[in-house]
């Protein structure tokens, strides 16, 4: 049988290398391509394709990587991520880079936000932090196939990564028995440059100036690689250095309406005032209970028990605050690669990745507590209106509110480091085996250094929704004290000293792995290929910090007051752009004048001195992987038309080691994962999917950890917060079924649609309860695999370039997705006991119920142009601490981002580059679970303008 389709049979050489090239991204070494394939160096070299027939593993040809057969160009970049995935046998979407050194985005983070099924969110500190995959966000994170992680964490901070030394990125939603087995969500493969990549040698640099409008400053971006290969010998050798450096100053601005609580009436209980906070304990009895998923009910007239009675309440906050956060962060990163083919038959690599991080963020906090209820101001009624409808309370003004500032500065520090060494050889014809030793070391460290001032005010008005979700206030001066200007948060002589923060952690981890893996062309019939391999990792993971008291300061010393330290005083200014009524400065502490002269003040409060501070370790796990694993490609014809397929199972050990403090314990588990991927052609462009898979989610280990930390109460709640960790947790289990239709109607334009379900058993839920400790009340927090969960839903997506428009419109294009979510997972209701008292079902963390971009691009002869928008609906983001009456899950508004990009080659070797991020310079918000109605916070982030040029010889 040699019938071929176009999916198995590509139209051009360089379709005909994407289904080895898929094989190459998946595994879990590095193999290495051919030495005769096009390059990024000369896009039109020829490249022989192999014939691809039913007989040939399922289409997959001996190969090349993706990233050898870039050409230059926004269309080129989208056509070949397209490529790559009509040529894979997964559910795979990709993101090739533009030019060597040119990815789509500011970081690989901002990129990825474009792939179909990818949302990103934690927007902050001048980017976008997290990604998620179809609303999950349990990746696993490879670069060239190697698993990677962030110090003591499962995966790495892909915002660590600089684009610049990439040339693409995988992701990967159904996995084969050849694959890391953890990952519900999928997995990111991320791709660097290799020497063999290139025909002889390159050189490319390249440099950004980045400005951030809100810090107002402008960024340095920069970027070189440096290659070259000789013959030596009957051989081949390559050497590849790339190197980057990026910096970011960034400001953030957020104002805040603070957590929910309830207050008496104007007809109170006897003993009781008007508007007085309630308790959740009065006289012995719980009158109500913190922590509640949907929050205390908000309908007029709704009571609580006092007494044998029931008494109306209002729902309030307990403070409003602002923050102006404000830092500089460094990324440094560098990547060696080695290549020596002494042969036809055997191919040996050498690869070095370092990244860096270096942040330093210093946040000025205005706090005001709105709770209080022993001075009722110049009105009695304190001006309280509420929410039509509602017993929650929109505005009101309180007397003698307590007010703090607080200068905190942090400080942080990453290196990572990924060392690799690995060969490839053909035994015979039809054997492949390819084996690596890799190591990997990093640590993160970082330090908090924070001062309070406080003061009583005379009154602070406050309206927690002035319009769109936006909270305001403002203080009112005291007419007994007319020369005291309490409006002016900004005035030193208003603020004393208070409590001093002085806590310091680090958290690190390595990992020795050794891989081996063959590929046998069997030919046996209707299987084509046989697939083998087997993976060891030795993993370790510790934690560790030293924490302060809180205490003030002295009053009764003349250094604790906040004039007496001129070095110490630190005010900000345009403070939120106008956007709502709230002061636009305040005066704090100053968090690096505190920590360049740290003993002083740790001398002030009565702490321990430099040479006195020691970091105890509060776990160590050692974790043992073992995996092997074994799979088949079969193709054959059914209907006149090619079917082929996998078949797999992967079975993977876990032997796990920990010591926490004085304590100690071990776990083991082991698990069968079978895999099975369907293909079918129905027409030479038509193809139809079907992919089964099981896979897992490991706990993270600090989760494991059952050492309890208590955090005193800070917003005079009554109690304090306690959490730690449980080590029985076991691996999440997750069964996958994907089913996806692809018409590739043109060259380089498809359109595509998948449905997809996950059914998730013993997902991590946190069980809360309250505990006394020496003497004082918390609610403790620890986690357990209670909850079960369900997540559906359908991607949409199209490419398209259309041929022959005329005139200047030749050139244009569209990449546009959408996707569709629904999730469900029932997480059990506990009392104040901690006893399980029901379950309530609710979504899962993360997910959109929509979420759509929409890119336009545009490339004509030496220019190139790309306008992107990308839209995700709300979203649960995270639980609330358990203390309060508003629901417990804090949700993030609709988010959205507008950018730019444009591109010029002067020359044939020199390219001009203008980007621009968040266009419309959008505010992003949260609310409790009512939108309305439970409004929380909002911030305002910067927009970026960047201008750059890349040189290549």
């Amino acid at each position: 049988m040699k019938r071929s389709n176009r999916w198995m049979q590509p139209r051009n050489a360089r379709l005909a290398l994407l289904p080895a090239a898929l094989l190459l991204a998946l595994s879990a070494t590095a193999q290495e391509a051919p030495k005769t394939c096009p390059t990024a160096a000369d896009p039109d070299a020829p490249c022989p394709a192999p014939p691809a027939t039913a007989d040939t593993s399922a289409g997959q040809a001996d190969a090349t990587d993706l990233d050898r057969v870039q050409v230059r160009g926004v269309r080129a970049s989208m056509m070949g991520a397209l490529e790559l995935k009509q040529g894979s046998m997964q559910i795979v979407d990709a993101i090739v880079a533009e030019d060597i050194g040119k990815f789509p985005d500011n970081n690989l983070v901002e990129a990825l936000q474009r792939v179909t099924g990818v949302q990103t969110t934690n927007r902050g500190s001048g980017e976008v932090a997290a990604v998620s995959i179809r609303g999950l966000n349990d990746i696993t994170t490879t670069i060239n196939g190697r698993n990677i992680f962030t110090a003591s964490g499962r995966s790495v901070a892909l915002q660590d990564i600089p684009a610049s030394l990439l040339s693409s990125v995988e992701v990967y939603k159904t996995r084969a028995a050849e694959h890391i087995e953890t990952g519900i969500a999928g997995q990111i493969d991320i791709h660097t440059h290799r020497p063999f990549d290139f025909d002889g040698s390159k050189v490319v640099v390249a440099a950004r100036s980045i400005y951030q409008e809100q810090a107002g400053k402008v960024d340095p971006n920069i970027s070189a690689l440096f290659s070259n290969t000789w013959n030596v010998g009957g051989g081949k050798f390559g050497a590849l250095a790339n190197v980057s450096y990026a910096e970011t100053n960034y400001r953030d601005q957020s104002v805040t309406a603070g957590a929910m609580v309830p207050f008496f009436t104007d007809e109170p209980p006897a003993g009781f005032v008007p508007y007085q906070r309630i308790g959740t304990i009065i006289d012995g009895q719980e009158v109500w209970q913190p922590g509640l998923v949907s929050g205390l009910p908000f309908t007029p007239g709704s009571t609580l028990p006092v007494r044998g009675e029931q008494y109306e309440y209002l729902l309030s906050r307990d403070a409003i605050f602002a923050s102006d956060f404000t830092g500089k962060r460094e990324r440094p990163a560098a990547n060696v690669s080695l290549q020596w083919a002494p042969n036809n038959d055997s191919e040996y690599t050498f690869e070095a990745f370092y990244n860096g991080y270096r942040n330093e963020s210093f946040n000025s906090l205005l706090f005001s507590f709105v709770d209080w209820w022993g001075a009722l101001g110049d009105d009695p009624s304190q001006n309280i209106e509420l929410i039509p409808g509602t017993n929650i309370m929109k505005s009101r003004v309180v007397g003698l509110p307590y007010n703090f500032t607080s200068g905190d500065l942090t400080t942080g520090k990453t290196d990572s480091y990924l060392y690799a060494f690995g060969g490839s050889w053909d035994v015979g014809d039809r054997l492949k085996l390819k084996s690596e030793v890799t190591y990997q070391d990093s640590e993160f460290k970082s330090d908090f250094f924070a001062m309070r001032a406080d003061r009583v005010a005379h009154e602070v008005w406050v309206d927690f929704n002035s319009g769109g979700g936006k909270p305001a206030f403002g203080f009112n001066d005291n007419p007994a004290t007319p020369d005291i200007d309490e409006s002016n948060a900004a005035d030193p002589n208003q603020w004393a000293l208070a409590q001093l923060y002085d806590n310091a952690n680090y958290s690190k981890g390595d990992a020795g792995t050794f891989t081996f893996d063959g590929d046998f062309a069997a030919g046996w019939g209707a299987l084509s290929r046989i697939s083998f391999g087997v993976r060891y990792d030795d993993r370790s993971a510790s934690e560790g910090q030293r924490t302060g008291p809180d205490n003030g300061c002295d009053r009764a010393l003349p250094d604790c007051s906040l004039t007496a330290n001129p070095g110490l005083i630190s005010i900000n200014s345009g403070f939120f752009d106008g956007r709502s009524d709230v002061p636009g400065s305040w005066v704090v502490p100053d968090g690096h004048y505190i920590r360049n002269n740290a003993d002083f003040y740790r001398e002030l409060y009565g702490r321990p001195t430099s040479a006195q501070l020691v970091l105890a370790e509060n776990f160590n796990v050692d974790e043992a992987t073992t995996a092997v694993y074994l799979q088949g490609d079969f193709a054959t014809e059914l209907g006149g038309h090619v079917f082929d397929g996998q078949l797999g199972v992967r079975y993977v050990n876990v032997e796990t080691d920990m010591v926490f403090g004085e304590g100690s314990a071990s776990a083991s588990a082991s698990k069968a994962l079978p895999s099975l991927t369907l293909r079918y052609g129905f027409t030479d462009d038509l193809m139809l999917r079907f992919a089964y898979g099981q896979t897992l989610r490991r706990p993270n280990f600090n989760q494991l950890n059952p050492n309890i930390i208590y955090v005193p109460d800070v917003t005079n709640i009554g109690y304090g917060t306690a959490s730690g960790g449980n080590p029985d947790l076991a691996p999440t289990e997750s069964k996958n079924y994907d089913l996806s239709l692809e018409w590739y109607f043109a060259p380089g334009s498809a359109v595509y649609g998948t449905l997809f379900r996950r059914e998730i058993e013993g997902m991590v839920s946190d069980f809360r309860r309250r505990v006394t400790y020496q003497g004082y009340d918390y609610i403790l927090t620890q986690p357990d695999n209670a909850s079960d969960g369900t997540l559906e839903g359908l991607e949409l997506g199209v490419v398209y370039f259309p041929e022959n428009l005329p005139g200047l419109l030749d050139g244009f294009g569209v990449q546009a997705s959408y996707t569709a979510l629904d999730s469900s997972q029932e997480i059990p209701v506990t009392n104040s006991a901690g006893d399980v008292v029901g379950s309530q079902e609710t979504p899962m963390f993360g997910i959109s119920d929509s979420s759509y971009s929409v890119v336009l691009a545009y490339e004509r002869s030496a220019f190139g142009a790309r306008l992107s928008y990308v839209w995700r609906d709300d979203f649960l983001h995270h639980y609330e601490a358990a203390l309060f009456a508003n629901p417990l899950g804090v949700y993030n508004s609709a988010e959205s981002s507008l950018d730019l990009q444009l591109s010029y080659d002067p020359a044939e070797n020199w390219t001009i580059t203008f980007d621009a991020t968040n266009l419309t310079n959008e505010l992003y918000q949260s609310y409790y679970q009512y939108r309305d109605t439970h409004n929380f916070g909002t911030a305002l982030y910067s927009r970026t303008f960047a201008l750059g040029f890349r040189y290549r010889f």
